[in-house]
């Protein structure tokens, strides 16, 4: 008998006690701690203004969306905060080897800094805290990252789906979250030749490039697949979809088709509310 893959994810949400939540984040985060001391890893933390000549992948997204109840002051705070941030990531040159951390670069946001309270999402729940919104900076550095032959080793996804797509243009679950310390966007340099990571926030969108010294040797697409919403036992809905990467020659070819991961997560809409007209 096959074992479902979603099994983990059809089971209710779990409420934990505020205390259990306060240990567990202290837990984790002393872990990642001592994670950033590991001699195992070779941190990527060299930043030159001087851009590298390749573009491998560009992309940019819309700073501002148009939510119902969103509060806009979230959003002008949200802009803010990625503003502090990509300053912290901009030029960041990848070499050989290294592996760029997304939380040991930028740091932990606090007000001191300049962070300013922005939309969070925490178990299905939209609120606010210092340095929300930043998951708009990682979701782009990672779908980048896809397009380019660098290696995703630490990526965290939504456990909950909270809105409705509305002019999506990426996959499902294609997006990376994080929380500082411990749900971190890590990815590393397995290639021959550096690359690096050029991030801005422009008027109306946050932009983003991965350069290199070579010009690209090939093309990536990303695909989606099986996708669903399925209703689990206790009453909820479950969002599921596969993404695989495609890899193209120059001239067009399809080289490989690759599985990346699987996305499972609790909708908090309904999946059969009427499209506004």
């Amino acid at each position: 008998m096959q074992t479902d893959p979603n099994a983990k994810q059809l089971r209710p949400p779990i409420h934990r006690s505020w205390l259990r939540l306060r240990l567990g984040k202290a837990y984790y985060s002393g872990r990642r701690h001592l994670l950033w001391l590991s001699p195992r890893f070779h941190w990527a933390r060299r930043r030159q203004a001087e851009r590298l000549p390749c573009v491998q992948f560009s992309h940019d997204t819309p700073l501002y969306r148009h939510l119902r109840g969103e509060d806009q002051v979230l959003q002008e705070n949200k802009v803010v905060n990625l503003r502090l941030a990509a300053a912290r990531l901009d030029g960041v040159v990848l070499y050989p080897g290294e592996t760029l951390s997304y939380w040991r670069l930028i740091g932990k946001p606090t007000r001191r800094k300049g962070y300013r309270d922005g939309m969070v999402l925490f178990l299905g729940r939209i609120g606010s805290d210092v340095g929300g919104g930043l998951c708009q900076l990682s979701n782009l550095i990672f779908w980048m990252a896809l397009h380019t032959p660098l290696t995703v080793v630490e990526r965290y996804r939504h456990s909950h789906d909270v809105f409705p797509d509305a002019n999506r243009t990426q996959p499902f679950g294609s997006g990376a979250t994080c929380a500082y310390p411990h749900r971190d966007l890590m990815i590393r340099n397995d290639t021959d030749q550096p690359f690096q990571l050029c991030v801005r926030v422009g008027e109306r969108e946050l932009e983003g490039e991965w350069r290199a010294m070579s010009p690209p040797k090939c093309r990536y697409e990303i695909v989606e697949r099986n996708h669903r919403m399925d209703q689990a036992s206790w009453g909820g809905y479950i969002r599921h979809n596969e993404l695989y990467r495609r890899t193209y020659d120059l001239e067009g070819w399809l080289l490989d088709e690759s599985f990346l991961f699987a996305n499972d997560a609790i909708m908090m809409y309904s999946p059969l509310l009427p499209e506004e007209s």
